[in-house]
């Protein structure tokens, strides 16, 4: 049995840009997701990191199918998850779930929780309602909610609450993945570790795998097994977490952690400002889309785009420099 529960291979998004009400003429395409390839072990955790518009959210749409690629595969067990349909398609709705950003939004008001966690369940499983009943109470307990609580609805409950019984609601299908888009970015900072700690538990307990979309490098630091930055719709940089942190090469990463408060005050590092804004994915810069932006780019960096190359063991990345 493979240890790759997700493999992603050269996926694209381009998103058409129309102008014109009635007769809608295309006249360029947004590159949200350009050409990126990983993959997600068995109960391990992959975090893509970047800043807004770089393409993190786009990728977890792809993979949960919500939107169809321009071009690559999204594989699950080795199976096309664009191609699947009837039996099949329902199977990978149940082994693969999500957790979204904002628990507020994210459950239904008028459902109790029972049914809010009981929901992928009851869809995707052909169960007994004692085998539910049992189902959701373990979930519950194993996320930290009293069974009691299962009556009450969604506004009884505190945002911590809240997306505790979000992470319930997908585990209670037993899935192997899990994509937890920002999870603990709308939270209170003070509830923000106990969420992350209970992920790291509850992976453990079920060998569910995850994949993170963040853009908070101590939430991916503590959380990921190995990151993959991403720029402008491609992915820069991608390594084992200690590795990337330790040693990160490309000026993007770089610049991303020197942004980053140090994990004490008396911690000196190297602060790198970048210059000018991010730019259209429209209309990407030529060679290394990072160029214009880059402290170090040479002339080779605007004329020949850099492909991600092994630098050292799980550790790639895409710089002429580094070469």
């Amino acid at each position: 049995m493979s240890t790759q529960v997700l493999q992603v291979q050269g996926l694209k998004k381009h998103f058409p840009v129309t102008k014109g009400m009635v007769w809608k003429t295309v006249i360029g395409h947004v590159q949200a997701v350009d050409g990126i390839d990983f993959s997600v072990a068995r109960g391990e955790t992959l975090a893509i990191v970047g800043e807004s518009g770089c393409g993190k959210t786009t990728t977890a749409k792809l993979v949960l199918r919500l939107e169809e690629p321009t071009e690559g595969k999204v594989l699950a067990d080795g199976k096309d998850v664009h191609a699947l349909e009837g039996d099949a398609l329902r199977e990978y709705r149940t082994t693969v779930q999500a957790v979204f950003q904002d628990p507020w939004s994210s459950l239904n008001p008028r459902m109790r929780v029972r049914d809010i966690v009981a929901e992928p369940l009851i869809i995707n499983r052909d169960v007994s309602d004692q085998e539910v009943k049992e189902r959701v109470e373990e979930v519950m307990n194993s996320v930290g909610l009293r069974p009691q609580q299962a009556n009450n609805y969604p506004h009884e409950f505190s945002g911590g609450q809240r997306q505790r019984i979000a992470v319930a609601s997908a585990l209670v299908s037993n899935p192997k993945l899990l994509i937890l888009d920002e999870p603990v970015s709308a939270l209170d900072v003070s509830i923000r570790a106990q969420i992350m700690n209970l992920l790291v538990d509850l992976q453990k307990q079920y060998d569910v795998s995850y994949l993170l979309i963040a853009h908070h490098l101590a939430t991916t630091r503590y959380m990921a097994n190995e990151v993959a930055v991403m720029y402008l719709g491609k992915i820069v940089e991608k390594a084992r977490t200690k590795d990337l942190f330790e040693k990160p090469l490309h000026p993007y990463t770089k610049a991303l952690f020197s942004a980053a408060l140090p994990s004490h005050p008396d911690i000196k590092h190297d602060e790198i400002i970048l210059v000018g804004e991010v730019p259209s994915p429209i209309n990407p810069p030529s060679g290394c889309r990072f160029h214009p932006r880059c402290p170090f780019a040479m002339p080779r960096c605007s004329e020949e785009e850099p492909q991600l190359r092994e630098v050292s063991p799980n550790h790639v990345v895409s710089c002429h420099l580094v070469e």
